[in-house]
């Protein structure tokens, strides 16, 4: 599913009158566009990601060549780069800087720090959280071989192809090429700087223009056919928007959005599509839990049964004794003063008890149903989903090396098999 887009272009004043047109990472448009307060273009939002057009007049866009690589490092060198060709305190500016071009030099904007602030508090006032700002003139795509112009009434857009992106105020079309070097104005045919010019300069123009302001420069276009190869006029019905929008939402334009004023993770959101997985496995967990629990009461009160049935066997052999803490000690001093042992040990039950615990333990989806003891075997009903587990109990028992464990039945009622297994001393 592509990706969608609202494109709000800020005006040159600081009200919240701006532009605004819908349209996905294709560039197509996902209706017309519209204009006026900042507040009814956040009533447009929807899901869509923004993207802010700010007036380019306002940002410096420039080229550096800096031979590092990391993002970091060029982001923190891009001020004593740039610090001597800059009027302001670099103190006082933000730097954004693009991908690398072709030629090694990287795309940089600068802007204002407090300027940025001033629109990222508007967009703020209207509840509209920008992905990315960008200068409205990065929005004239780069053509390779063509120099490209957008004019929006007193500012013309131009771009070589290549690497220089400017915003000319109050020029007309011919000048706005002389400027850049692209006419020779009046120079000497003669001159090497014109030679070198011409043979660097792209021979195609294109311009981008709204109806009637293309009438207002026929002399202008005599001159640069004259001049150039060939010349395209294309008349934008709808305004500069949906042209601009078209070349931003497919990725092009530095971000202003970086360093201090870098989007941060979002860890709700980054989650947000594990949501459902990790209500499962909580659910999962507590499951097993509640199972384990049970599995731990069902071993306490046969602990508590045999200690009691211990307690009265014990009292046959020592009238009036209390409460046996340790079975095991008591037992093995009626053993050495009656120097002998019984296939029906209390010993031999806990050891046996035991063992089937390091079973369990190991085999967590397994549960104990019932557990009977009689002439010194253990009997064990379980449930487990599979016989593999009921056969990882049995061996684990026979492990010890002291008892034998053996399945005595098995039965598939679903999902789960019920069993019955033997434990027995080894011996006996």
């Amino acid at each position: 599913m592509l990706a969608e887009y609202l494109v709000i272009r800020l005006g040159d004043t600081t009200d919240t009158t701006a532009h605004w047109i819908a349209v996905d990472s294709t560039g197509a448009r996902h209706g017309p566009p519209a204009s006026g307060p900042l507040s009814e273009a956040a009533a447009a939002l929807g899901d869509r990601k923004v993207i802010v057009l700010v007036p380019g007049v306002e940002v410096l866009s420039t080229s550096v060549d800096i031979p590092v690589k990391s993002a970091a490092r060029i982001q923190a060198a891009l001020p004593f780069a740039l610090e001597e060709f800059l009027a302001d305190d670099v103190d006082d500016l933000h730097f954004a800087a693009g991908p690398r071009y072709e030629n090694g030099q990287i795309p940089v904007s600068v802007v204002r720090e407090d300027r940025l602030r001033e629109w990222l508090g508007l967009l703020d006032d209207a509840g509209i959280t920008p992905s990315s700002i960008i200068a409205d003139n990065l929005g004239l795509a780069r053509i390779p071989g063509t120099i490209s112009l957008l004019l929006t009434g007193t500012q013309i857009f131009i771009n070589n192809g290549t690497d220089m992106e400017l915003v000319l105020q109050d020029l007309a079309p011919g000048d706005a090429l002389a400027a850049i070097g692209a006419l020779d104005n009046g120079q000497d045919d003669d001159s090497e700087e014109k030679e070198a010019g011409v043979a660097d300069t792209p021979r195609h123009v294109l311009v981008y223009c709204e109806a009637g302001i293309d009438e207002k420069y026929s002399t202008d276009w005599i001159g640069i056919r004259h001049e150039f190869d060939s010349l395209d006029i294309k008349i934008l019905p709808d305004g500069i928007l949906p042209r601009l929008a078209v070349t931003v939402a497919t990725g092009v334009g530095i971000n202003l959005l970086q360093g201090e004023f870098g989007s941060r993770t979002e860890y709700a959101n980054l989650f947000q599509p594990w949501k459902a997985a990790a209500i499962l496995l909580v659910a999962l967990a507590v499951t097993m839990l509640a199972s384990k629990s049970v599995d731990y009461y069902k071993l306490r009160s046969l602990e508590a049964q045999l200690q009691e049935r211990f307690l009265a066997e014990y009292r046959q052999i020592v009238p009036g004794a209390t409460d046996v803490r340790d079975p095991v000690a008591a037992v093995s001093s009626l053993r050495s003063r009656a120097g002998g042992s019984g296939s029906d040990s209390p010993e031999l039950l806990l050891q046996s008890l035991q063992q089937l615990s390091r079973a369990m333990q190991r085999n967590a989806k397994a549960k104990i149903e019932a557990i009977s003891y009689r002439a010194g075997v253990v009997d064990v009903r379980l449930s487990a989903p599979s016989v593999a587990v009921l056969d990882s109990i049995r061996q684990i028992v026979d492990e010890s090396g002291t008892f034998t464990a053996r399945i005595l039945s098995t039965d598939q009622e679903g999902d789960i098999v019920n069993s019955r297994i033997q434990i027995q001393a080894n011996g006996l």
